[in-house]
């Protein structure tokens, strides 16, 4: 996961596209719009985001729960967000990325994402029923 994490940040298509499975499908929620893609429109995506913000931003991103649901099967929750010309955003991303490996092999690929898109920073937290575990916190 390490090396996903480190193509997102890098602004590396070519690195991001080794961890994504051919099948890859999502669903992206922002506020009441919902978009359904797969791994073709999930690169084209990737592609115009790196293009247009390469040059004058940052990801900021924080892995806060990795959880096994099967031996080989991992749901990463993965909170995202940009510094863009020294500003971080004010919204973040809060992405379920689930990977899977085949059983006879050792690399791991993303095949399913469901993202929360662009939520206030200063509204998510880490709930447990009404307890707030530990909230996210936009690095600075």
């Amino acid at each position: 996961m390490e090396s996903y994490l480190d193509a997102w940040r890098n602004f590396s298509l070519v690195e991001l596209q080794k961890h994504i499975s051919n099948d890859y499908q999502a669903r992206e929620s922002r506020g009441s719009e919902i978009l359904d893609f797969g791994y073709q429109q999930s690169l084209e995506g990737w592609e115009q985001a790196f293009t247009q913000l390469k040059e004058s931003a940052e990801w900021v991103l924080t892995v806060h729960a990795k959880i096994s649901t099967g031996e080989n099967v991992v749901i990463a929750i993965i909170y995202a967000t940009l510094i863009i010309e020294g500003k971080p955003l004010d919204t973040a991303n809060l992405c379920f990325d689930v990977f899977q490996r085949k059983t006879n092999q050792d690399e791991w690929k993303m095949v399913r994402s469901y993202i929360e898109a662009g939520i206030p920073c200063n509204q998510l937290q880490f709930a447990d029923g009404l307890r707030v575990i530990a909230p996210f916190v936009k690095s600075k």
